[in-house]
């Protein structure tokens, strides 16, 4: 009779130890081992097609060259941007992990999602919520149905955590979609421990994502985050996913943003903005909406600059306070912004254009509560700290798109065309790009025509230029 095998795993970050620890060795967490069974004496439950994953035929290596290529095929969803963060949908097959912060709205998001595909047959797995929870919120979330149709006639609830029970409801139903509400109070006959351990979340997705895979139905799994804002489980779960989505906001606001993590078919860059109502999400096809303020006038500190986010392109207010430091050491933070990068910005500041600005606080913000690392907003955020600082406010009608080096130089950013066409469409008036974006004669990249823009295209080489022309 075979003995059971245990194991010691980290609640942390999932590391495995033959013997228990005080301090884990990977995230150097104290008193987070828990002794898990592993391996079961004598067990013999039946999983996904077992059989079938056994008797499989090994593969063979296969010339690159003689390997076959067709376009996956993808399902598109009502949600634009929802098939937008997906990279152009959902694909066949593919295994999708949504995390995020409790009460954000990943169960709104994804019910809302199958009540509104009703030409697939959706199966929602909820090991959180009862039937009845389930039914009142769909009430409020699905459209009105037409006249004699039927509430989510598509949509299938099926309340269980264990996968063996879940899987012979799926080999019946035969669904085109599966969402798993959550994958942690999954549990599996397999291992003996308790639901959302670290053995218990690995193997409930590897059987979830052996079932994606052989059957090419999509899998969308709801994850938890720790209070470090990470999924709760093993980082390995990350990786065995196809796609994770990061579920953003404030819970005392009303947007929310689904962010790409990781994306095996597409951008791993993009956005999606949602806005929380009454009866459910609502999608903001134009982001520029919540990110910039509606000013009666101008105010000091406060610019707009031109990014993007993956493909798409995005004008937002940056903010910047500067004040007489009333402590012995001035404050420096920033909120949606990197501190370290604000440290350098001014240093060159104080550096190259001669501002002192060592002894006053500074105070960063990106409105909308999103979080900017593109690098094109420094030149927006360093026009935002000298209108503070000297208190000349800077026209609303006016928008920056440049990166800062460390010798005050503007360096080109990519993609400044669509930069201005988006500034262009919102009705700006001027924008500021580096003139290292027009190339000389000779060059490979393409000459860009201003003559087609109606906003007046402002070329600067350096950072004292564009002070010169503002402030004078």
């Amino acid at each position: 009779m075979a003995k059971s095998k245990i194991a010691y795993f980290c609640q942390s970050c999932g590391y495995e130890s033959a013997k228990w620890l005080g301090k884990c060795p990977s995230c150097s967490q104290w008193n987070t081992f828990v002794e898990e069974v592993i391996e079961k004496a004598n067990v013999s439950v039946p999983n996904w097609k077992t059989a079938s994953t056994t008797q499989q035929r090994a593969n063979k290596p296969v010339q690159v060259a003689d390997i076959t290529f067709t376009e996956e095929d993808r399902l598109l969803t009502p949600d634009a941007e929802f098939n937008r963060v997906l990279g152009g949908g959902i694909v066949a097959g593919s295994l999708v992990l949504i995390g995020g912060e409790p009460g954000i709205g990943k169960s709104t998001l994804m019910l809302q999602l199958a009540l509104n595909m009703p030409n697939l047959k959706v199966l929602y797995v909820s090991g959180e919520e009862s039937d009845r929870q389930i039914k009142m919120r769909a009430e409020r979330l699905a459209p009105q149905p037409p006249e004699g149709g039927v509430l989510g006639s598509g949509c299938f609830i099926l309340t269980e955590t264990s996968t063996q029970n879940i899987f012979k409801q799926i080999e019946a139903l035969e669904p085109d979609l599966v969402v798993i509400d959550s994958i942690q109070t999954l549990h599996s006959a397999h291992i003996e421990s308790t639901p959302g351990s670290v053995s218990q979340v690995r193997e409930c997705t590897a059987e979830m994502l052996r079932f994606a895979k052989e059957s090419s139905t999509p899998v969308f799994l709801i994850g938890h985050i720790t209070k470090d804002g990470m999924i709760a489980g093993p980082k390995i779960l990350e990786h065995m996913v196809d796609t994770v989505l990061q579920f953003e906001g404030d819970r005392h606001h009303v947007y929310r943003i689904l962010r790409t993590v990781k994306n095996r078919f597409g951008s791993s860059s993009e956005l999606g903005i949602y806005e929380m109502l009454g009866e459910g999400l609502r999608e903001v096809s134009n982001p520029s909406e919540i990110l910039l303020s509606q000013r009666d006038e101008p105010l000091s500190g406060i610019t707009i600059s031109a990014t993007l986010e993956g493909m798409r392109p995005m004008l937002i207010e940056t903010q910047a306070l500067v004040s007489i430091s009333a402590y012995g050491t001035p404050q420096r933070t920033a909120t949606g912004f990197d501190t370290k990068r604000m440290s350098m910005l001014l240093a060159v500041l104080e550096k190259r254009c001669g501002f002192k600005l060592g002894a006053k606080d500074v105070f960063l913000n990106i409105t909308g509560g999103i979080r900017v690392e593109d690098p094109a907003i420094d030149l927006g955020l360093a026009v935002a700290i000298i209108s503070s600082h000297e208190d000349i406010a800077i026209s609303t009608k006016t928008c920056f798109a440049g990166e800062i080096g460390l010798s005050g130089e503007i360096r080109a950013v990519n993609r400044v065309e669509q930069r201005i066409a988006e500034a262009q469409k919102l009705g700006f008036e001027q924008i500021f790009i580096s003139k290292y974006n027009l190339p000389a004669g000779g060059q490979d990249r393409k000459k860009i025509d201003l003559s087609r823009y109606k906003i007046e295209v402002r070329v600067v080489s350096n950072i004292e230029e564009v002070f010169g022309i503002l402030f004078g």
